[in-house]
């Protein structure tokens, strides 16, 4: 075990839990002040960003549309309004956004006062091993954040607000459900990310190996091209820009799940 208290009372524990919870919701909250005090550039830059046609991510596909000979994956149009239908809507919005903002930013922080809550009942090899894992975890976590708002929410939002049942249906799009998609895909993407460090546990605790992995990458490929063909549009193109990532971190935890099940085998033989 490593050199912390490892003779904790229940109460002790439930004590260290109460101050880990109240320290991670003060980082959530202090994130979140931050974002609230800046409403103009949160919502005008980026929470409204995908629904403008001069994002970034159109502007890119556009362009690297063109130099492939791709030129009808552009996205140059973005047709649709979004209004309030609530009379406290913004103000409930802006707040709500700004706790989600907040869980984002404060993320690599949570994971650290988890990591600092179990460390007395972890070896001192199993402490330095699991700080490596705490640094991937949130550099994985803002990854993921950052392919999903700049990859699933551009493509999302170009779907379903041109996706037409009859022209009859205007899309006059309500601002909580915009806002609630946008952070689903969001959130989705950066727990998404997490697959690396989740195979990892898994692989410690002989749920998974390596072996495993391989032999249903077939079924993880499928399953990963099903949930690209779900949230892009319907071409091949934008697809496999959205599926290839996704693959690649598949790949990523099968070589994770094998060093960690090398290592456990060794560490078994001594």
């Amino acid at each position: 075990m490593s050199t912390d208290t490892k003779d904790m009372s229940f109460v002790s524990h439930l004590e260290e839990l109460r101050w880990t919870l109240f320290r991670s919701i003060v980082a959530i909250g202090v994130f979140g002040i931050l974002a609230f005090l800046n409403k103009h550039f949160v919502f005008e830059t980026i929470i409204f960003g995908p629904a403008k046609s001069n994002f970034l991510s159109y502007q890119f596909l556009c362009n690297f549309g063109e130099k492939i000979g791709f030129s009808f994956i552009c996205i140059s149009d973005i047709n649709f309004e979004i209004v309030n239908l609530s009379l406290a809507g913004q103000f409930m919005t802006h707040l709500m956004t700004s706790v989600a903002l907040g869980f984002i930013l404060a993320f690599p922080y949570l994971i650290w006062e988890i990591w600092k809550f179990i460390k007395p009942g972890l070896t001192n090899k199993e402490v330095n091993a699991s700080r490596t894992v705490i640094g991937f975890s949130g550099l994985l976590f803002f990854t993921g954040v950052l392919f999903g708002y700049f990859v699933l929410v551009p493509f999302g939002v170009n779907f379903l607000t041109t996706y037409s049942i009859s022209q009859e249906v205007l899309n006059t799009i309500d601002l909580t459900n915009y806002i609630n998609v946008l952070t689903m895909f969001v959130l989705a993407s950066g727990i998404m990310f997490q697959l690396p460090i989740l195979v990892y546990l898994l692989t410690k605790i002989g749920m998974v190996n390596d072996a495993m992995m391989k032999e249903h990458r077939k079924h993880a490929v499928v399953v990963i091209f099903m949930v690209a063909a779900i949230i892009t549009p319907a071409d091949i193109g934008t697809m496999v820009v959205v599926a290839i990532p996704l693959w690649f971190l598949y790949e990523m935890s099968i070589y994770v799940s094998a060093v960690t099940y090398k290592n456990l085998q060794k560490n078994t033989s001594i």
